[in-house]
């Protein structure tokens, strides 16, 4: 039997879909019988193990992975442990003759299929890693200086100009399988669920997997992407395409919703150019990780790296619970502990207050993030935190400072978002719910709130916070002044 007749494995990553998947059609090529699986490895990701709201998310996406994948003949095996012995079993006892695998960039993803490619090739086994997370190599692109790009202008300019971006591949109606089923394990032995159901309301929220995907990219194609660039900003209103999380589990890849979106009804409008934009910003993000890998736990400029930080367990999980006092910042993190999500405009507001308000490190906000969020991307969260941190990549002007009261009057004047996350501050009239502790204390009283009772005072003052910002700034860096919001 030729290595072309022998049976292929797919190994499924971070890319669980069936549409436009180049590793899939890879392996079924020439009519080849597949053999697909998933190996939860958590060791093999490090330090950056998915965390609670990841796991949630992936145990439902596996589970619709599935199901479609019985449809079309080749039933999804599961199995936990280390990924190159697991994969070399399998091998062997399938007599395969290849794997695929889509790349991921991530740092614990190319040492990972080094030593998958390693283990395969001593077993006589073939292995490629296909692209299909992104819309260029993020090893490629580099600067007229030939270093890699630090800023997100010039990067967009030059992906536009030198990547082409190409049609996405169907989905296969039918996969040929294996005769024997290979033994694996259940969906509910990876232990992917929590413990105790702290997950309901994002169970309302969310329907993970391909299918969902599509039906939120198309829901949001329908109308709110004509309005996107506006109302992105808009935390009250379902003005984002709310996708990072089916593009984070490759649910949809990034050129299909490239495709999409460019040929839709209104892929000319400026609320297209404004989403279209935003994907390139995922794809910065991943540049700056694959090229700077140590700044998922270390800053981009390494004069941060003094920066006076003041821990303290109190002010952290007082953000954490939502507990600030600063109704938008509250909001905003109960919004993130009851849907696995947050709007982003509130995400750069409670960044910025934790790191500048509270001179709490980037690092702490980034792990709490990491474990509560459904779309956790390494790459993404980290280009986020590091802005607001003003240590990162294009984190320009470094020392601004978000003021979360004018921040919360710009972009949710009546105070809806605040009043549907904060519901003691339900009846608080429009002009004073980002500010309660400035309303007469009558209407307080009339409104139901107790400050330092049924809603906490603020942690910090305002003014006071941001002129200690700005000292613990100044120690690392001189001659600048801070921008208001």
């Amino acid at each position: 039997m030729t290595a072309r007749e022998k049976p292929a494995i797919l190994w499924f990553r971070q890319d669980l879909r069936l549409d436009d998947h180049p590793a899939l059609h890879a392996a079924a090529a020439n009519g080849r019988v597949v053999q697909p699986v998933f190996i939860l490895d958590d060791a093999a990701e490090g330090e950056w193990a998915s965390g609670g709201a990841g796991r949630w998310w992936l145990h439902h996406s596996l589970e619709a992975l599935g199901t479609q994948l019985r449809r079309i003949g080749a039933p999804l095996l599961l199995q936990r442990g280390a990924t190159a012995d697991g994969l070399v079993k399998l091998a062997k006892e399938l007599g395969a003759g290849s794997v695929h695998c889509s790349q991921r960039f991530e740092p614990a993803g190319p040492a990972q299929e080094e030593c998958v490619r390693s283990a395969l090739a001593a077993v006589g086994v073939s292995f490629a890693a296909h692209a299909g997370a992104l819309l260029h190599d993020p090893a490629v692109l580099r600067t007229g200086s030939g270093v890699p790009y630090k800023v997100y202008t010039p990067f967009a300019k030059s992906l536009r100009a030198h990547v082409a971006i190409g049609d996405p591949l169907p989905a296969p109606r039918a996969l040929p399988s294996v005769a024997q089923r290979p033994a694996g394990c259940t969906l509910e032995s990876l232990g992917l669920l929590p413990t105790f159901d702290w997950a309901g309301s994002m169970q309302g929220r969310w329907t993970p997997g391909e299918l969902g995907a599509q039906k939120r990219l198309a829901a949001f194609m329908a109308q709110p992407m004509r309005d996107y660039g506006e109302a992105r900003d808009i935390p009250a209103q379902d003005g984002s395409s709310s996708l990072s999380p089916h593009m984070h589990w490759g649910e949809i890849s990034p050129r299909r919703v490239w495709s999409d979106v460019s040929r839709s009804d209104a892929g000319k409008s400026s609320g297209a150019s404004k989403f279209l934009a935003e994907i390139l910003w995922r794809e910065f993000a991943a540049h700056v990780l694959c090229n700077f890998p140590a700044t998922a736990s270390k800053p981009l400029r390494p004069e941060f790296a003094k920066f006076p930080w003041q821990p303290s367990t109190k002010h952290l999980r007082a953000w954490q619970r939502g507990q600030t006092g600063y109704p938008i910042v509250d909001a905003g993190m109960r919004q993130l502990w009851a849907t696995g999500w947050m709007h982003n405009r509130v995400r750069m507001i409670v960044a910025s207050f934790l790191v500048k308000h509270l001179l709490q490190s980037w690092q702490e906000g980034a792990r709490w993030f990491w474990d509560t969020l459904c779309d956790a991307d390494l790459a993404s969260n980290t280009l986020g935190w590091q802005w607001s941190a003003g240590c990162g990549a294009d984190a320009a002007p470094y020392f601004r400072i978000f003021n979360p009261i004018l921040q919360g009057e710009k972009f949710d004047p009546d105070g809806e978002f605040v009043r549907r996350w904060v519901p003691e501050l339900a009846k608080v009239p429009s002009e004073f719910i980002h500010q309660p502790w400035e309303a007469p204390p009558m209407v307080l009283a009339s409104s139901g709130v107790l400050l330092g009772e049924t809603y906490p005072r603020p942690i910090v003052d305002h003014p006071t916070a941001r002129e200690r910002a700005l000292a613990a700034l100044q120690k690392i860096s001189s001659g600048k002044s801070a921008a208001r919001d």
